[in-house]
């Protein structure tokens, strides 16, 4: 592998290129013309316009994506996550034009990008499922009797979802209708797919993940977990690695149950395998995410390994440099993802100019912005990832809140201030939390309340060190004996 062009934009465009740089390999940016001026055009190498703004016409275009390799002589695509990431044709073409995807065969992609495909590729392993059921329901009537038959509350979910979309808790037989219809609506717009299928809605849950990564040589190993209980609207804002509730023993079962996902579907490279756990630390299988996950860093600081590293070196068909044994949890690790959204307003997105944009020095920013840029409301309103390591995790959120406290972004309201509430409240610290954090704690007037009292520190901190300044200035009226010997 010589030159790797990467097809994406952004945090994950410079994150990839930057250990493809570190490995003597050449790199190729792709971008549409509203990221003309981006980081990640200017780090690469060599650099396509794809085309407009809208990523149908730029960053979702399979033909101009090879192309543009073709055009640069790249022997190789990184797809990041999002866009074409988990796009099995993409995947397909790629392998066709004689370029090597970086990244799981099609296949795999292809079953684990169905929900019910992926279920029933799992369904020969001993790994709980969550109740329901695993096939397509677009009839009312047979949906409502299903949903008694299971029992009250029920989620009813896109086969082809993901990110939140075309999902719906339905809490008696009366929504059924309102609610079935409003997923089939959500899961065509989104996928092209109205494919929806039920499942028990379990009450309170943690949303915790497994880091698998394969070699096409057969070995398979899990690089432990990442909870990422913080959400809203079913979308991650907070992670970290290790989860604070898993017993090692439990860790074991599921990071084994993770790989059987992995190897039922014959998969090579880095993937995910997420999990639902209840308050009784049952587990149920919910997905597999055949790509990179956007908080695949805590996973690195935790256990030293460099997961985009490990993607290229297996998709130059090398071997897997270490054993399951080998790997072991160093510290904790935290993630906030910085969103261009307003906390306050129902984390609606804040599109602007970053008037100020300073990131802070002692901790790992993954950012694709830089002071000056505007962000574009065409994509994901994600700004930067903000990623700490502590030797505890107690240490790890005093970390986080000095670096959340030492991030300086104006012009745009941010999911800072989120990030600042969720570790400072006694739920997240004590490590008593789920995914109905938000809907149980999170209100705007706590935020507002939290930004009164860190602008009072502030103001008091500033008025201490301008008194300070001015004691410093003072010039001491001098001495008898200083005069005495003038």
């Amino acid at each position: 592998m010589k030159k790797l062009l990467v097809a994406n934009r952004g945090e994950i465009a410079l994150r990839v290129m930057r250990t493809a740089r570190r490995m003597g390999i050449a790199t190729v940016a792709v971008y549409s013309e509203v990221d003309r001026d981006a980081p990640h055009v200017a780090y690469a190498d060599e650099a396509v316009l794809l085309g407009p703004a809208p990523s149908a016409q730029s960053y979702l275009r399979i033909d101009k994506v090879i192309d543009a390799a073709r055009q640069t002589g790249a022997d190789a695509i990184h797809p990041g996550y999002g866009f074409l990431s988990e796009n099995a044709e993409f995947a397909r073409q790629v392998e066709a034009a004689g370029i090597t995807f970086v990244g799981p065969r099609p296949h795999a992609i292809e079953v684990m990008g169905n929900k019910l495909a992926a279920k029933a590729a799992v369904a020969d392993y001993d790994i709980p499922m969550v109740p329901g059921i695993d096939e397509a329901v677009r009839d009312v009537a047979q949906a409502t009797a299903i949903a008694e038959d299971i029992g009250f509350p029920i989620l009813i979910k896109a086969a082809a979802g993901g990110g939140g979309k075309g999902m719906r808790v339905v809490e008696s037989a009366g929504e059924v209708a309102e609610q079935m219809q409003r997923a089939i609506s959500e899961a065509e717009s989104a996928f092209g797919d109205g494919a929806v299928f039920i499942e028990k809605y379990v009450a309170a849950p943690r949303h915790i993940e497994v880091q698998v990564l394969a070699d096409t040589h057969g070995s398979c190993l899990y690089l432990f977990e990442r909870d990422c209980s913080i959400q809203r609207r079913h979308q991650k804002v907070v992670e970290e690695a290790p989860s604070a509730v898993l017993s090692p023993e439990l860790r074991r079962r599921m990071g084994e149950a993770a790989v059987q996902v992995a190897q039922a579907c014959d998969y090579v490279g880095a993937g995910t395998v997420e999990f639902l756990l209840d308050e009784a630390h049952n587990f149920y299988f919910l997905e597999m995410n055949t790509r990179l996950q956007v908080e695949h860093p805590v996973t690195e600081l935790i256990t030293g390994v460099d997961l985009v590293e490990q993607q290229i070196r297996v998709a130059r068909g090398e071997r897997l440099a270490f054993s399951q044994e080998e790997l072991s949890i160093t510290g904790h690790a935290l993630e906030l993802r910085v969103y261009a959204e307003d906390p306050a307003n129902n984390f609606l997105p804040s599109i602007g100019t970053l008037t100020t944009y300073r990131p802070p020095a002692d901790a790992r920013v993954d950012g694709g912005f830089r002071e000056g840029m505007t962000v574009p409301i065409n994509y994901d309103p994600m700004i930067a990832k903000l990623i700490v390591h502590g030797a505890t995790r107690a240490e790890a959120i005093e970390r986080m809140l000095a670096a959340i406290n030492d991030f300086t972004i104006t012009g745009i309201e941010t999911t800072l201030p989120f990030g600042r509430f969720v570790c400072q409240h006694p739920a997240f610290r004590s490590g008593a939390f789920s995914t109905n954090f938000v809907a149980k704690y999170f209100t705007p007037e706590a935020v507002a309340e939290q930004d009164r009292a860190v602008e009072e520190v502030a103001a008091l901190f500033a008025a201490y060190v301008h008194q300070s300044q001015q004691d410093q200035l003072t010039v001491p009226t001098p001495s008898a004996a200083w005069r005495a010997r003038r």
